[in-house]
């Protein structure tokens, strides 16, 4: 596993109707930023790459202004290292009773802090949900749905837009991708 492999998580794009960008020309725009073994993971704005010599938050910083000057789709970009990844897929304290990963939700924070702003969250009771934290992420339980879900609620009234989520069937085609070697 290298640090040199990121991961960016594009907030809100292609749902619905609104910020539509085709695969394709997400992989040319970041490829056209200067990374190499560019792939995207479904079309829900999940890009593995390769970035020697840029920090997790530079390239994001760099994709989200290209996506805006290029495409025209305002949208917030998160980026994780393939470590940090790894150490979210492997310290998620809620796998013993999630039973359906695509309930099984996780929200990477934009900035790290914010975590603070969960912990009055972290301590309420919310069953049959659960809300767990890590260190950069929320670990959400939303056994009837994420449209139903309480807990996803109060995450994103807390947060807003400092905040993305996948699901975690999602995240692990993204953790598998983002540890192959490039």
């Amino acid at each position: 596993m290298s640090d040199d492999r990121g991961v960016a998580l594009i907030r809100g794009i292609n749902v619905g109707r609104a910020k539509r960008v085709a695969m394709s020309e997400l992989r040319a725009l970041v490829e056209g930023l200067g990374y190499s073994g560019v792939q995207t993971v479904l079309n829900s704005g999940n890009v593995v790459f390769t970035a020697p010599t840029v920090s997790p938050r530079e390239a994001a910083a760099r994709i989200e202004h290209a996506l805006e000057t290029q495409l025209g789709v305002p949208a917030r970009v998160l980026a994780l290292t393939s470590t940090e990844l790894d150490e979210i897929i492997r310290d998620n304290p809620l796998t013993g009773i999630a039973d359906d990963p695509s309930r099984l939700l996780v929200a990477v924070l934009a900035d790290p802090a914010d975590r603070a702003r969960l912990e009055p969250l972290a301590e309420r009771e919310w069953a049959p949900e659960a809300l767990a934290l890590g260190r950069r992420v929320a670990y959400l339980w939303c056994p009837e749905g994420v449209m139903a879900s309480r807990v996803m609620e109060a995450v994103n009234r807390t947060l807003g837009d400092a905040v993305t989520t996948r699901n975690w069937a999602t995240l692990a085609k993204i953790h598998a991708l983002a540890m192959k070697p490039n």
